[in-house]
């Protein structure tokens, strides 16, 4: 026997959690996120504003990539919500080093003909041309079919994890979660056919 004197854990009130300040409920975020996934992906197209495109391309830039990972970051991928913050963090990645993304798309193409040409980008494919194509992925979420833009992006993220593998200069993690990204964006094309079918 110790000698300690064991006490009932202590309940607090009523009121206990309503004085805890912290961070919006994850369920009201999640839903939040989901309703403006499914405005932004389905409103876009029935507006007849030319520019809507070109906002949703910049969103990231006007909204604060960190305020899309808030909201989308954590759906699944083959959610509208989850795939438009794939979209976004590929272009945002795409921007951040358009010159290593070329290094390694341009080694991915010979080694990928189907997704070079779903993929969509000119030949050669140097950072500028990278750029104008991932700004074209993101336009088509208001222009074109969405099953279409989703699998223009897996197809451009295949073929750099094909690049990246025959440079050798990236590690297995980097091609892994390339070749992981590309798997989640073309499976939430066919999830996006299923819908527009159902």
């Amino acid at each position: 026997m110790t000698g300690r004197i064991h006490h009932r854990p202590m309940t607090p009130g009523d009121g206990f959690f309503a004085d805890i300040v912290g961070g919006a409920d994850p369920a009201h975020v999640r839903e939040a996120g989901d309703l403006a996934a499914t405005i932004l992906v389905r409103g876009a197209r029935a507006s007849d504003d030319p520019q809507i495109a070109e906002r949703i391309v910049h969103l990231a830039e006007t909204e604060g990539l960190e305020t899309l990972a808030e909201v989308w970051s954590g759906a699944p991928s083959d959610t509208l919500a989850g795939s438009l913050w794939r979209l976004f963090l590929l272009r945002s990645w795409v921007y951040a080093d358009p010159e290593r993304v070329a290094s390694d798309y341009e080694a991915g193409q010979r080694r990928a003909d189907v997704a070079r040409v779903v993929a969509g980008v000119a030949d050669p494919p140097g950072p500028d041309e990278l750029r104008r194509m991932v700004d074209d992925v993101l336009r088509g979420i208001a222009r074109g079919d969405f099953a279409v833009t989703l699998f223009r992006a897996a197809a451009f993220a295949r073929i750099v994890a094909a690049g990246r593998a025959a440079l050798g200069e990236s590690t297995h993690e980097e091609i892994s979660r390339m070749l992981a990204l590309s798997e989640q964006l073309e499976a939430a094309g066919h999830v996006e056919i299923e819908h527009s079918l159902g």
